[in-house]
């Protein structure tokens, strides 16, 4: 894995500068495996790309000090948890100014139901995904969340069916 010296982007998240990793095939078959089972032994994943457990691990090890691999975890089945009811929230807002936005976000990073929350460009705002348990649930989530902070506009949309879902990135170049 070689760090390319010329394209360097800033984090939105962290403000941190950073520069795009460059991967080779060997790298992204790798990630490839990791991403369909982060648990599989890395003799598995040698096999699998035909290259030594050796040269694996090191480029995982690689990967994960350059922030190529963020970390290790296990995807839950929400519906097994009692979480059958996913929203997504669409936000308005009149107020713009730095300690509104700071505590909205602390308001959001402090409710364990938002798993995803996006500033967006356009008519809307924010969008968060909500995972719940029911419509009852995502009504407490709500008042809590407007009783914190201040929003002009709030719409809740129901995902009656989720058709696809991934946390797989597409790492092969395309």
């Amino acid at each position: 894995m070689v760090i390319h010296p010329t394209r360097m982007y800033q984090s939105q998240k962290d403000g941190v500068l950073r520069m795009p990793a460059k991967l080779d095939d060997l790298d992204r078959e790798i990630l490839a495996q990791l991403q369909r089972d982060a648990g599989q032994p890395s003799n598995k994943i040698a096999a699998t790309v035909a290259s030594s457990k050796t040269r694996v691990w090191n480029r995982i090890r690689k990967m994960r000090i350059a922030g190529v691999i963020k970390a290790q975890t296990a995807l839950l089945d929400p519906e097994s948890l009692g979480l059958e009811a996913c929203f997504f929230v669409l936000i308005r807002t009149s107020e713009h100014d730095a300690a509104w936005q700071a505590a909205f976000l602390n308001a959001l990073r402090n409710r364990a139901e938002v798993l995803e929350a996006h500033r967006l460009a356009g008519d809307i705002d924010y969008i968060l995904k909500v995972r719940v348990r029911n419509a009852k649930a995502y009504d407490v989530f709500y008042q809590s969340l407007i009783a914190e902070v201040k929003v002009f506009n709030v719409t809740a949309l129901l995902s009656m069916e989720e058709i696809k879902f991934t946390t797989i990135l597409p790492v092969h170049p395309g």
